[in-house]
């Protein structure tokens, strides 16, 4: 009886993903241009201080970030496309327990995720795919929802080659 109830079981959850749910079409690769390993230059005082590794793991369906800076701080992401809200969503933690929940998608070529507009302050990340294979991060806050600070202002050079599928 167990076996049978198992077997139901396991049939249900099979029937239950949707025919061609593969991470496969071109919405999940508008965020390819940000994988692999790199060394982050912080533009507001000129210091590289961190290294992004960027990989692209189950099956192409996310991209896990690890971040770590040359003192004690260090956080990781997941980064997806969810195909029902057609956004992509990332969800940060760091070694301090400060999480960050954004979403967003393309914008003129630009990555661009935001946290909750009802949620004050907002935050917004903007990443910028350079021509010469760098890529800017341009991370903004605002208490109002409309006048932006600058909290990081980044630019990401590569290591070498990284962010294969896994």
């Amino acid at each position: 009886m167990m076996e049978r109830l198992a077997t139901a079981s396991i049939l249900c959850l099979l029937l239950a993903v949707p025919a061609g749910a593969k991470c496969e079409g071109p919405e999940h690769r508008q965020f390819d241009f940000w994988l692999g390993e790199w060394d982050v230059k912080n533009l507001g005082n000129g210091r590289t201080g961190a290294v992004n590794r960027l990989t692209s793991v189950y099956d192409g369906c996310v991209i896990r970030e690890e971040y770590t800076a040359a003192g004690p701080y260090a956080g990781t992401s997941l980064n997806f496309y969810d195909q029902k809200t057609a956004k992509w969503h990332q969800t940060w933690i760091d070694n301090q327990g400060k999480p960050l929940f954004l979403s967003g998608g393309l914008e003129d070529g630009k990555m661009v995720l935001r946290s909750d507009p009802e949620v004050l302050p907002v935050q917004r990340i903007t990443w910028t795919p350079n021509a010469d294979g760098s890529v800017r991060q341009h991370w903004e806050s605002s208490a109002d929802g409309k006048t932006w600070t600058t909290v990081f202002d980044g630019l990401y050079t590569r290591r070498g080659e990284a962010g294969k599928n896994e």
